[in-house]
């Protein structure tokens, strides 16, 4: 997930199981190596729109706050796929300000 470290104030933490992605203390993905898998925080609509149209790929991991976290087997997406899944897990994580210095992923990610 190395599109994580492009962005503005993310900071990934390793631990034991898996590694965690965090922006100004708010977690906004986990990484298992183990398992090739990912978890990323999105919006109820877009957990529930990916898992119906690829559950081979996603799975619901859990609900919390008004966001469905979503886990992703990494081998069944591509790297803009999962580039745009990470930006917006950290969108939705990230202070306002943090977000107006970046801009969306059809301009490029700017490392912060």
């Amino acid at each position: 997930m190395g599109i994580a470290g492009a962005l503005t104030e993310a900071h990934r933490s390793q631990g034991q199981q898996y590694d965690t992605f965090r922006v100004r203390g708010k977690v906004f993905g986990y990484y298992w190596p183990r398992t090739r898998t990912a978890g990323l925080r999105q919006t109820l609509s877009e957990q529930q729109a990916l898992v119906a149209e690829r559950p081979d790929v996603f799975e619901v991991q859990f609900t919390s706050g008004g966001f469905g976290w979503v886990v992703v087997h990494l081998e069944g997406v591509g790297a803009d796929e999962l580039a745009e899944l990470v930006f917006e897990a950290w969108r939705l994580s990230a202070p306002e300000e943090l977000v107006a210095q970046v801009p969306d992923l059809a301009g490029g990610v700017r490392a912060g």
